[in-house]
């Protein structure tokens, strides 16, 4: 008992270390959607165009994902071979080799030279999906080990929030030419910056004793066992939905806000609302932490859920330049977000299809509205996107067994919605408009509506407990 409370103090300083790493990966990753409105205007873009830098980004997560898979099939588990420390740190290095090559594509203002760069990154945070998020479920007992992956999302998610607005400071402000025009140099300095703390993060990583899950030779699994398994083929298209459309929104609402019809915005005013898109997924995510950790009684979970939205709402509100009375309407999918989680009954497929329905609602509203109602549509789709990867992902993994860090790569896998369904996006926005073009997303959370249906049928009360990594 004595060696199991001493396991358990063991984790606490590796899960807040990897903690900080999710804090920078989801920070840089959404610098994307300032990247978007910023390289648009700066190389003169149309829509689709522009969406070429989620296409690239997340494209590298198809191919980085693609190798994976190839390579556990034929030689092993890679990552069961080296480590997941020395996972994380080389997909560390690979994203902040990524961050340092923005300095040459800004020197030559080569849109391509951006492009490749974000691919760069991009692999990087593949490695770091396919370790990261594994790596942290093992981090502690399998009661909460979604509960632990909910948590950290939430300080990934909690970097997507501050992203908007520092970043968005950053490059349209601060590092901006002395007339406020654009220039691609604006980007040098703080991508070299996120570079180094990348660096300073691995540093840390590599100095903080890490407990070791590296598996033996002999228990290395090979071939292609875990396509046999419907849910897992059915989960993998459902995360290539949920990311597609999670990003396809999050790309954009600057673009979105700018309408004429919707809100009239400068990029200057959108990026503040565009962070209350990404703190509703934190607001989500800590609330899911506590929601689906089986371990806190019914009463309890009310009260340090409620605590947890009002010390979060509080820090979107000192994070954002906006009075109290226009984040005031937040407030409302905060309740709203709460009654799906009861009504979800911490089910995690019930939880995902009542989430995914509210989704589709907002998205109609925002296509079929104008002015502040369309604008409060769109906003409010992110809270509830909040536990969808984290459902997701254990959902499709679940009953794996040995075959549960392949079936994890192929998930990972279908992140590349991230850089398909923008592009469609892109395309309808080209021709039909911004506000129409997010009939794709609709599409999107359809699918996973019917996903979490399917789950909730087939595979009954799936708890989102389930090891990540089935070692």
């Amino acid at each position: 008992m004595k060696n199991e409370e001493q396991s358990k103090k063991n984790y606490v300083i590796p899960l807040v270390t990897i903690t900080i790493l999710f804090f920078m990966w989801g920070f840089i990753t959404c610098m994307n959607d300032i990247l978007i409105p910023y390289l648009k205007q700066l190389f003169k873009l149309t829509f689709f165009e522009s969406m070429l830098v989620q296409f690239c980004f997340f494209g590298a997560y198809f191919i980085g994902s693609l190798i994976y898979f190839i390579i556990s099939t034929t030689k092993g588990d890679p990552i069961d071979k080296v480590g997941y420390k020395k996972g994380i740190l080389f997909g560390i290095f690979l994203a902040a080799l990524g961050c340092v090559l923005f300095y040459p594509a800004a020197t030559f203002s080569s849109y391509v030279l951006f492009l490749g760069a974000l691919f760069v990154l991009g692999l990087g945070f593949t490695v770091l999906q396919i370790t990261a998020n594994a790596y942290v479920s093992l981090l502690g007992s399998e009661d909460s080990a979604s509960s632990r992956l909910n948590m950290t999302q939430a300080f990934n998610a909690f970097g997507t929030t501050i992203a908007p607005v520092l970043g968005g400071h950053l490059i349209f402000e601060l590092f901006s030419e002395e007339d406020g025009s654009l220039s691609a140099m604006a980007t040098k300095i703080p991508y070299l910056i996120f570079a180094a703390i990348l660096l300073l993060v691995a540093l840390l990583i590599a100095r903080v004793k890490l407990p070791d899950f590296q598996v033996k030779d002999d228990e290395i699994v090979k071939g292609f066992g875990s396509i046999k398994y419907n849910h897992l083929k059915l989960g993998v298209l459902a995360m290539f939905c949920y990311v597609g459309g999670e990003v396809a929104v999050g790309s954009f609402i600057i673009s979105f806000l700018e309408q004429p019809q919707i809100m009239n915005f400068s990029e200057v005013v959108s990026k503040n609302y565009l962070s209350l898109y990404w703190g509703g997924a934190m607001i989500g995510r800590f609330l899911g932490a506590i929601s689906l950790n089986q371990s806190i009684s019914q009463s309890k979970k009310i009260l340090y859920m409620f605590g947890a939205a009002t010390a979060v709402f509080l820090v979107i509100f000192s994070i954002v330049d906006l009075t109290f009375s226009q984040i005031s309407f937040f407030l409302v999918f905060i309740v709203l977000n709460f009654i799906a989680f009861f009504i979800g009954k911490s089910a995690p497929a019930r939880t995902l299809a009542i989430f995914a329905s509210i989704n589709v609602i907002l998205l109609i509203s925002a296509i079929l509205n104008h002015g502040e109602m369309a604008m409060y549509s769109i906003l409010g789709i992110g809270i509830f996107n909040s536990i969808m990867f984290s459902n997701i992902y254990t959902l499709a993994i679940s009953g794996l067994g040995k075959y549960t860090s392949q079936g994890s790569s192929l998930v990972v896998m279908a992140i590349l919605g991230g850089a398909i369904i923008p592009i469609f996006q892109g395309y309808l926005a080209d021709h039909f408009g911004v506000q129409i073009s997010f009939v794709i997303p609709v599409f999107c959370y359809g699918y996973i509506l019917f996903f979490g249906l399917y789950c909730s049928k087939y595979l009954g009360q799936v708890k989102t407990d389930h090891s990540v990594s089935g070692h």
